[in-house]
C-alpha cells in the first residue's frame, strides 16, 4: 500500500510544501549564483527515472562555464569554485530536485538518478534499480554517499528497492540530514566528483 500509493501521494504533498516554505532560500541562492558562477542559474541533464524513461534533472549550477584557448570546457576541478563547494556539501545544489518530485519524475527517497550513458553497462542485477523511481536520497547517501564505489552504491539501491517501508523512508530522511550536517562523503577517494562508471566485470 505505502510503495504502490502513499509514497507518491507524501511525495507530492511533502515536496510542494518545500517549495513554498523554502522559496525566499530559492530566491536567495538564484541571485548569489547568478552573480558568482553566471547564467544560467539551473543545471540541467537528462537522467533515467522508474522503468528507464528519461527526464530532464534540475539543479542548482556549482561550476563555472570556463574553457581552454580551444573552447572546451576545463575539467571539474577547475571550474569547481569554493562557493560551488560549499552548495554540494550543505546539498542546496539539490533543491531545485523537488520540481523533479512534484512533477512525479522523482520521488524524496529512491536511488540517485544516474546518467543515461550509463544505461548500456548495468548487469541485471544493477538495472533493478530503475524499478522504482529515483529519489534525493537514498541508502548509498547514507553509507558513504561518493565515498564508496560504485558496486557498493548499486548494492544500496538494489536492497532499498527490495525493502521499501515508510519507516525505512523515515530513518533515511533522518539519517540523510545527519550526513549533510556533518558533510560526510562529499567527494569520491581519488576526485571532487564521482569518477565514471564504466561497467562491473
Amino acid at each position: 500500500m505505502y510503495r504502490k500509493v502513499l509514497k507518491r501521494w507524501l511525495d507530492f504533498i511533502l515536496s510542494l510544501f518545500a517549495i513554498v516554505i523554502l522559496s525566499p532560500v530559492f530566491l536567495v541562492l538564484s541571485i548569489l549564483i547568478k552573480r558568482k558562477l553566471g547564467k544560467p542559474v539551473l543545471f540541467k541533464q537528462e537522467r533515467p527515472g522508474k522503468d528507464e524513461r528519461i527526464f530532464k534533472m534540475y539543479k542548482f549550477r556549482t561550476m563555472t562555464n570556463a574553457r581552454d584557448k580551444k573552447g572546451n570546457l576545463l575539467s571539474d576541478e577547475k571550474r569547481l569554485t569554493s562557493f560551488g563547494k560549499k552548495l554540494r556539501s550543505t546539498s542546496l545544489d539539490e533543491l531545485p530536485e523537488l520540481i523533479n518530485i512534484l512533477k512525479g519524475d522523482m520521488s524524496i527517497v529512491g536511488p540517485r538518478p544516474l546518467l543515461v550513458k550509463y544505461l548500456p553497462l548495468y548487469n541485471d542485477k544493477q538495472k533493478k534499480r530503475h524499478k522504482v523511481r529515483p529519489g534525493i536520497t537514498g541508502l548509498a547517501q547514507v553509507h558513504g554517499r561518493n565515498a564508496i564505489n560504485w558496486e557498493q552504491k548499486f548494492e544500496w539501491d538494489i536492497k532499498y528497492v527490495d525493502n521499501i517501508t515508510f519507516w525505512g523512508d523515515v530513518k533515511i530522511i533522518l539519517d540523510t540530514i545527519k550526513t549533510v550536517l556533518r558533510r560526510e562523503g562529499i567527494n569520491s577517494r581519488d576526485s571532487v566528483t564521482m569518477e565514471e562508471f564504466r561497467g562491473t566485470s
